[in-house]
């Protein structure tokens, strides 16, 4: 791109009332990576990968919120999460200097929280694209169904084990998790199409109680369940998981399907510190849940 185009772009892009956050980003970064080492640049698009939440929201309407959720669900340690900071402080300075925005949410984003985090440790490790894929191959075997129940509702492990069948709306596609180990897990969680037949199929299985049960028609406990159930699953797969990786993947799934950190929190029963407005909208319709679980 020659002076006179990137003068032009840069124009064109300003002008713009209401730019999203990919395109401050791009015109941020077409004048600031001439000017710094390759390395630093390789930070910089390290960093911007992992606001995929954020690429297409108007840059103005971005709150303090979207920037800490998108620190919060990304598992990146300290040093990377301080570079991540560092971006966003380099685009609102940008923005405020060309009036794309008039207030700097940057500086209240908190990575403190996470600065003993140990990259080295396994913390949560979210299935892959292809690791889900594969689960999909097995969509017709009983307790492979499980890890894609897991996977597409966002549940801990021992709220789906002990879900019973009387808080199950097949109908409306949803049910309610009645105990928890937060207050906010006390919620309504939609069951997206894809796993809906699935939950049909358990439902149907048996005269047990609970959704889902053992071979002799009673409930599972933890350490029977991951014994002589996820444990073999896994090995069969060749996958190295723990149940709760597939709590983490549905966020991550969530986010990269660019659906709002509070529906996230809503359908997970996420235990983070909501705004004001998140506290608000405490009963959203299950229809917008079950539109927003749907899109991953």
């Amino acid at each position: 791109m020659n002076t006179s185009d990137q003068l032009q772009y840069y124009r064109a892009i300003v002008s713009c009332e209401v730019p999203p956050f990919h395109e401050v980003y791009e015109q941020w970064s077409a004048i600031k990576y001439p000017t710094v080492s390759k390395s630093n640049v390789h930070g910089y698009e390290a960093s911007y990968k992992v606001c995929g939440m954020l690429y297409d929201r108007v840059f103005k309407d971005i709150r303090l919120a979207d920037l800490q959720h998108v620190v919060d669900i990304c598992g990146k340690n300290y040093p990377t999460l301080k570079k991540l900071k560092g971006l966003f402080n380099q685009l609102y300075e940008y923005a405020m200097k060309n009036d794309i925005c008039n207030k700097d949410y940057s500086e209240y984003v908190d990575i403190q929280r996470y600065k003993d985090r140990n990259p080295d440790k396994r913390d949560h490790n979210k299935f892959t694209r292809d690791e889900v894929d594969r689960l999909w191959e097995f969509k017709d075997q009983s307790y492979y169904q499980i890890v894609l129940m897991l996977i597409y509702t966002g549940c801990r492990i021992s709220e789906l084990l002990a879900l019973k069948k009387e808080n199950v709306n097949l109908k409306e596609q949803y049910f309610d998790v009645i105990a928890s180990k937060t207050a906010n897990g006390i919620r309504r969680v939609p069951i997206a199409d894809k796993i809906l037949p699935m939950f049909k199929a358990w439902y149907k299985g048996s005269n047990c109680e609970y959704v889902l049960y053992c071979p002799s028609g009673t409930g599972f406990d933890y350490r029977n369940y991951y014994d002589s159930y996820w444990t073999p699953v896994m090995e069969s797969l060749g996958f190295d998981h723990k149940p709760h990786d597939t709590r983490h993947t549905c966020v991550s799934m969530l986010a990269e399907a660019q659906v709002e950190p509070t529906m996230i929190k809503k359908i997970v029963g996420h235990s983070g510190a909501m705004t004001l407005t998140e506290r608000v909208y405490t009963h959203l319709d299950v229809k917008v849940l079950l539109e927003a679980i749907n899109k991953i």
